[in-house]
């Protein structure tokens, strides 16, 4: 199953997963999740939702470079792919993932961090007596944008220790809902480029972090319905070299063009099995 859909219907999807009243600007829920769902749950819906975010990963990336991602690939099932909104930055993407709207409604419209004011995924599972959690590392947008909420946060200082609080908050089992940023990947391609050995290593970091908390997932929420998402907020395209702040960048994105805005995010529903 595969659509071109607009990245706003997410949100929907994702409240329909755990059967809960989605946030009041969200889109129509994405039909193929919904109906992925339909079909692996039987009428019942996840009580465990672990999202993964990576930053940056275009769809041409993964088509290109599929290797890097494989585990990724075989941890999952379903296939949807999406186009990000205007323009594809990240907390404009993610602005737009978890509230169901355009950047124009939730009120992020470039590159800033603001607290979002409009009613979120995050106030809707809220309002249905789920706990929340996002762990993301200091600064990045994900850190700062769903801030002032009466839910869990864990602010980390790097991608190692996010991964680490990530597997230690699944073995707890205490959040119904869980993100889980990894920016690694957009930072390595601002450096260096979108295809730069050390830029493609870094998708497999990601591929292989998603493969280990899904794993943590399968063995110890056995008493849930989980859905799993290795969900993306933007794409990214090689650029003429500049500075700014005195750094380097050969790669970036925020255009309105395929390689910006075309993604493919990827889920797994796993059954409760006691």
């Amino acid at each position: 199953m595969n659509s071109d859909l607009s990245l706003d219907t997410l949100c929907g999807a994702l409240s329909y997963a755990m059967g809960i009243t989605p946030p009041s600007e969200a889109a129509a829920p994405t039909e193929e999740l919904v109906k992925y769902i339909d079909e692996k749950l039987g009428g019942e819906r996840a009580d465990r939702v672990l999202m993964y975010n990576p930053d940056a990963i275009g769809k041409w990336v993964w088509m290109k470079y599929p290797e890097y991602l494989a585990e990724a690939e075989t941890e999952t099932e379903l296939d949807v792919s999406f186009w990000s909104p205007m323009p594809p930055v990240t907390p404009v993407c993610f602005g737009t993932m978890y509230t169901g709207a355009q950047p124009e409604v939730h009120g992020i419209q470039k590159y800033e961090k603001p607290v979002i004011k409009i009613d979120t995924l995050f106030d809707a599972l809220i309002r249905a007596g789920k706990k929340p959690l996002i762990i993301a590392v200091q600064n990045c947008s994900l850190s700062k944008i769903f801030l002032e909420r009466d839910m869990d946060y864990i602010i980390t200082t790097g991608s190692a220790e996010t991964n680490a609080r990530a597997a230690e908050a699944i073995l707890e089992d205490k959040h119904d809902f869980i993100v889980v940023y990894n920016g690694n990947f957009d930072a390595k391609m601002h450096r260096a480029g979108c295809e730069a050995p050390a830029t493609l290593a870094e998708l497999r970091y990601n591929s292989y972090t998603f493969s280990t908390l899904s794993e943590l997932v399968r063995t110890h929420w056995t008493g849930h319905n989980t859905l799993v998402g290795f969900a993306m907020d933007h794409g990214c395209h090689d650029c003429d070299p500049f500075i700014k702040n005195n750094k380097l960048y050969l790669g970036t994105h925020g255009k309105d063009q395929d390689s910006d805005r075309f993604i493919r995010h990827r889920y797994q529903i796993y059954p409760k099995t006691k």
